[in-house]
């Protein structure tokens, strides 16, 4: 009854009860100009119809914007809810919304304005009472409490003390209690608000994986072939200096052109609608560039395409510059320096990808399952509705892929 729950239930309870304060007081001022006789500073009768005024005063307050969240947080965190109580998070989007809230905001303040005001008048009450048989009785005398314990009052006032204070720790914990079964129901989302919030779930989550996928690509695919061009420079930095300097050429340009793809998938992140452009995504038109980075690495790549590939809607053009990236990067971090055939063929209604390079049987074993550039290129050819196929065949690793191009117009 006294841990650490019932403890911010009580802060929980105490806090409504000093957000009933305003109303009750506005309303004792209304009452003491408006009523003859009134007497709200006294008289119980007064009192409790003063408190019962000041209610209604407070429920609409619950209709402004921050009102909802703030009393979600404040239940969130002092009302012990269980890890499966869902509060919303924003403004109420509806009036069923507006009148929940109102009630909850109504119920904290009358509970925790009457639980307040029990603690204020009886919890001194029961230090009184338990000091009784210690001190001198006289100031208990004009409240009656000698004759209420007849013969023995010394006797009896401590175990009344202590039962006072008792009740008023069952009363505190039951009150928190309530309105932490209520929370939910009454702070709880809206079935609209569910709706959106599911709806907006998998929007995030796509978000993500595209994400994912560009940084894998751009990022992976510019350390593949950094290592390699590394690589290749510091063995023959002795030997062949003029080699090792178009190495050393070729990393800093991969890497600055890494450092553009960065910033566009970064520029992805940034919500606010007035953020400075980012550089563009690279589209099939770029693909020369890629292709002469991979060449400085030691790879030799032979292309079969069409003279030109502008004629592709943007959407494709930009994932098959991705899905030849990935494919590059994965022939450079599993195959080495081995040649790469990569065909690429376009008519009205489709564009395949093809490429290929030779492996031997510990590149077979480390790409049979395949790996997260692999369920990239799926997840890539999925969106835009197309297929995707890899196998090893006699010693050589084929990724195929075929992008349709009507429905991206």
């Amino acid at each position: 009854m006294v841990g650490r729950r019932t403890q911010l239930r009580w802060v929980h309870l105490v806090l409504g009860g000093a957000l009933l304060m305003p109303y009750y007081l506005l309303t004792t001022v209304v009452f003491a100009m408006l009523a003859h006789g009134a007497d709200p500073f006294t008289s119980l009768r007064w009192q409790l119809g003063t408190f019962a005024s000041a209610l209604p005063l407070a429920a609409p307050t619950a209709l402004l914007p921050l009102v909802r969240p703030l009393e979600a947080t404040a239940a969130r965190s002092l009302c012990g809810l269980p890890e499966s109580a869902e509060l919303a998070a924003g403004p109420a989007g509806s009036w069923d919304a507006r009148a929940r809230t109102a009630l909850w905001y109504a119920l904290h303040l009358a509970i925790g304005g009457l639980v307040s005001g029990l603690f204020l008048s009886l919890l001194p009450a029961s230090a009184l009472l338990v000091a009784l048989p210690f001190t001198d009785d006289s100031y208990a005398d004009g409240l009656g409490w000698p004759d209420a314990f007849g013969s023995t009052p010394t006797a009896l006032a401590p175990l009344a003390g202590v039962a006072l204070l008792a009740m008023l720790m069952g009363i505190a914990a039951a009150a928190g209690a309530l309105l932490a079964r209520c929370a939910p129901a009454l702070l709880g989302p809206a079935p609209a608000e569910r709706v959106a919030a599911a709806e907006r779930r998998p929007a995030r989550l796509a978000s993500r994986n595209r994400l994912a996928r560009e940084l894998h690509d751009s990022v992976g695919h510019a350390l593949s072939a950094v290592t390699l061009q590394a690589s290749a420079a510091r063995k023959v930095l002795d030997t062949d200096p003029d080699f090792a300097r178009e190495a050393l050429a070729a990393i800093e340009e991969t890497t600055r052109d890494a450092v553009g793809e960065l910033d566009s998938v970064l520029g992805l992140l940034r919500e606010e609608e007035a953020a400075p452009a980012t550089a563009p995504s690279p589209t099939l038109m770029d693909l020369d560039g890629m292709l002469a980075r991979t060449r400085a690495a030691g790879v030799a790549v032979e292309l079969t395409a069409p003279g030109t590939l502008d004629r592709l809607p943007p959407v494709v053009s930009r994932e098959a510059y991705r899905i030849v990236q990935e494919g590059l990067s994965n022939a450079l971090r599993h195959a080495g320096r081995v040649p790469v055939r990569l065909r690429i063929a376009e008519d009205p209604k489709k564009v395949e990808i093809t490429m290929e390079n030779p492996v031997d049987g510990t590149t077979r074993a480390r790409t049979a399952g395949g790996g997260r550039g692999l369920r990239g290129i799926a997840e890539r050819v999925t969106l835009l509705r197309g297929t995707c196929a890899w196998d090893t065949v006699d010693g050589v690793w084929r990724l195929t892929v075929r992008l349709p191009v009507e429905a991206s117009r």
